[in-house]
């Protein structure tokens, strides 16, 4: 799936969240993507909370597997290890760099660095495993 096609599944699947995220930059077991920082993405003091770079670090694994796998709605998360290495820079979207490590039939691995935009120390590292649904013949 090219970027239109993935942003366009995600809108179809996940309207709740589309707006949210913007793919920059694609290539083959590769994604950049921004998380748009809103008020919903704060927690108290107007840090980004864990819980929205969780969901970025999520959704940029999910959308660079279907990149490579076509639109399996029912890939799933079946771990993660995430560390929360430094306070977010306040008042800047998100970024995640995520590069697939393993894409196998069944399953796939993926690590997540996760940066405030334009700094560069990361903010959190996330690796990701992912089930992916049997092939239907």
């Amino acid at each position: 799936m090219n970027e239109e096609e993935l942003a366009g599944f995600l809108a179809r699947e996940f309207p709740q969240v589309a707006e949210s995220y913007i793919i920059e930059e694609l290539a083959e077991n590769k994604i950049r993507m921004r998380l748009i920082v809103a008020e919903q993405h704060l927690r108290p003091g107007g840090t980004v909370s864990g819980p929205s770079i969780f969901a970025l670090a999520d959704v940029a694994v999910y959308l660079a597997i279907l990149a490579m796998i076509g639109p399996q709605a029912l890939a799933v998360t079946t771990s993660c290890s995430m560390d929360f290495m430094r306070k977010p820079a306040a008042g800047t979207d998100m970024i995640a760099e995520c590069r697939l490590l393993k894409l196998g039939k069944v399953l796939a691995v993926g690590e997540v660095l996760i940066f405030s935009e334009g700094v560069e120390a990361p903010v959190a590292r996330a690796s990701m495993t992912y089930s992916i649904p049997p092939v239907k013949k």
